[in-house]
């Protein structure tokens, strides 16, 4: 049977044909992906022109083609439904993927002919390809003699296949930690659709007749707000925060100490004091010492508002607080002193109706772009759905795929990424996904999201607008492609419309009867969002000062004990509460143990926020949600990707550097 991958795709945009493609495809396609542009990359090198922009810049950006399209649908997989052979496959090709990063990269001859390149005279966006082309050169260590390189290639090879497992163990281990209870009184406080989501969940993994409480990847889980019986709540919280660390064949610690040093030293011998620095030398944050004076100034403030929220907690428990305690004692603030009763919300939140009249309705409104579900299309799994995005006149801009429901396959958390990513070079345009893990609900029933879950899909439909919009000539600056600290940046804005007076009441309807959100409710849920802010950036913090706390150390200065390292971490950081975890601890921390993503760069969230609270003033000031406004904000941001430097961007939008005053005030730290 042909190999579907092997030559481009002949569905719409370059959809990837999901259903003709099996692991042994998935396999090949790479394998011949990376020989095909090992030859490439030899072209490039050893043409006897004089080197000039097109001949090397450019042809670097046409090759490796093949390789890029069948490790996106692959990794896609892997992500999204990983089946065993996947997983498999990803442990075999993911040292291979990094060692061939290496050979691109710490290829003298090809770094010597972008360095010869003459940019004089070249345009804006051509001139920064060349300039970001040596630099990744120089971070990825091609200043290094033959020893050197040999190392790093060896300690790239084993941080690829650490990371691998990493991720492997926290996808198991969140799975193995989910709560089987016997009884549905045990259940006693949680919506009837999660009660039912629990029974279904546990019918699916060999239990008729039970309920299984899912886990989510943060340390808090969702049911804690709700169960009522305080013994199931503490055991579903003890569950969540021993991931990783209990001892069992999941335990991640040797994975960690293991993947610190490497890091480190990574980090020495390309000459930064740690990987922390290392970093943020490819970030928009002008420095380390700029990033950790940020985090340290909003920590004092966040433990304060934090103390006055579990003041007020207890004197609604009547009884001293434990962990387990706070979200549900939260939740009764919240609909006590302002009368709002976050289950009661559930009904007003469907998804569908939460798509099309919510998520979709405001960006028509901004950019003129409508959504067309294409049935005819399959994506990678059944529950995947399929919407060609075009522009205004009706010419196509892209697709959007949308896969929402948990599933054992799936990792936890919600992502986006791309499938293939628009570059006018290639003559390609953007797919992209978004990816969540909400509770599928009975079959015929609908699926009704909580606040939370509503914000989730807000953020991430923001990430696949600056995927969608893209407008690159190159394909290395498409979407998203920019660096982690900014990447936040558009997902964070998007999320200003959930609240929108003409937003909200477009879409909050109850899914029976059609009735809007009560005008008092919205005054409530308006009146209450400095409520749990102190929480909410106390958790955060906590995360972000225990990444840097792993990043900054040298090889020698890891410790042994991972969890008294973490208790000493988040002390020395002056962010410890007693009552609130870091959002994710070392066990779990997915985002910056499972391969390089986040790692350091967990920061980027809160300084992405700066740049979000200073934007969503701008939207205010003008008007609001106006064609103009987001003709505004897509042409001189979103649209911009990688292809000139982030901050003028914002700059360029904004007409001033971000100030933040905005996020202070949001926060509830002035």
């Amino acid at each position: 049977m042909t190999n579907p991958l092997l030559s481009p795709s002949p569905l719409p945009y370059g959809l990837p044909p999901f259903a003709g493609i099996s692991a042994e495809h998935y396999s090949q396609a790479v394998e011949e992906g990376l020989s095909a542009h090992l030859d490439e990359i030899a072209s490039i090198t050893n043409n006897p022109e004089p080197a000039t922009l097109e001949n090397t810049a450019v042809a670097m950006e046409r090759s490796g083609q093949l390789l890029s399209r069948a490790a996106a649908a692959f990794f896609t997989l892997v992500s999204a439904d990983a089946s065993d052979a996947i997983k498999a496959l990803e442990t075999e090709l993911s040292p291979k993927l990094s060692a061939h990063q290496d050979a691109v990269y710490l290829n003298r001859g090809l770094y010597e002919r972008f360095a010869a390149i003459d940019t004089a005279g070249l345009d804006a966006e051509s001139s920064r390809l060349v300039q970001e082309y040596l630099k990744e050169f120089r971070q990825s260590g091609i200043q290094l003699d033959a020893a050197g390189q040999h190392r790093l290639r060896e300690v790239n090879a084993e941080l690829s296949r650490l990371g691998t497992e990493f991720g492997q163990r926290v996808k198991e281990a969140m799975k193995s930690a989910a709560l089987l209870l016997n009884d549905a009184e045990e259940l006693a406080g949680l919506p009837a659709e999660a009660i039912t989501g629990a029974a279904e969940a546990a019918r699916n993994a060999g239990h008729d007749g039970k309920y299984l409480l899912t886990l989510i990847q943060p340390s808090n889980q969702p049911a804690l707000a709700s169960l009522e019986n305080r013994a199931i709540r503490r055991r579903l919280y003890e569950a969540s925060l021993a991931r990783g660390t209990d001892g069992g064949a999941l335990d991640v610690r040797d994975l960690v100490k293991a993947t610190a040093r490497l890091r480190a030293e990574k980090a020495a011998l390309l000459g930064f004091a740690n990987f922390a620095e290392l970093v943020i030398d490819q970030q928009t944050a002008p420095g380390f010492s700029e990033v950790k004076a940020m985090l340290g100034r909003l920590a004092p403030a966040a433990v304060r508002n934090a103390e006055s929220e579990a003041e007020a907690l207890a004197e609604v428990a009547g009884h001293e607080l434990e962990p387990w305690d706070w979200a549900y004692y939260s939740a009764r603030v919240r609909k006590e002193k302002f009368k709002v009763d976050e289950q009661a919300l559930r009904p007003f939140f469907s998804l569908d109706t939460l798509l099309n009249d919510g998520v979709f309705h405001a960006a028509t409104q901004l950019f003129g772009v409508t959504f067309h579900e294409r049935d005819d299309l399959e994506g990678y799994h059944p529950d995947v759905r399929i919407w060609e995005v075009r522009h205004e006149g009706g010419s196509g801009l892209g697709l959007f795929l949308g896969d929402y429901y948990t599933r054992e396959s799936k990792r936890g958390g919600a992502w986006m990424n791309s499938l293939v990513e628009q570059s006018s070079l290639l003559g390609t345009r953007s797919v992209v996904i978004n990816n969540l893990n909400i509770t599928k609900p009975a079959p015929g029933e609908p699926t009704l999201l909580s606040l939370d879950e509503v914000r989730t899909v807000f953020h991430e439909f923001g990430h696949a607008l600056h995927g969608l919009f893209s407008d690159v000539t190159y394909p290395r600056f498409s979407g998203t492609s920019v660096p982690r600290d900014f990447v936040e940046y558009p997902s964070q804005v998007n999320e200003m419309w959930i609240m929108w007076p003409e937003v909200l009441a477009n879409y909050a309807r109850h899914y029976s009867t059609g009735e809007a959100l009560p005008p008092d409710t919205v005054d409530n849920l308006n009146e209450s969002l400095l409520w749990g802010e102190g929480f909410a950036t106390t958790e955060y913090l906590g995360a972000a000062l225990l990444d840097v706390a792993w990043h900054v150390l040298s090889e020698s200065e890891v410790p042994q004990d991972v969890l008294a390292f973490e208790t000493k971490a988040l002390a020395d950081a002056a962010i410890v509460h007693p009552l609130i975890p870091p959002r994710y601890r070392t066990g779990y921390f997915q985002h910056i143990f499972a391969g390089a993503g986040y790692a350091a760069g967990y920061y980027s969230y809160i300084w992405s926020e700066v740049l979000d609270a200073d934007t969503v003033e701008w939207f205010k000031e003008h008007g609001g949600l106006t064609r103009a406004n987001g003709d505004h904000f897509r042409s001189e941001l979103l649209s911009r990707g990688n292809s000139r430097d982030p901050l003028e961007s914002f700059r360029a939008f904004r007409g001033r550097d971000a100030e933040l005053g905005p996020l202070l005030k949001r926060r509830g730290l002035e």
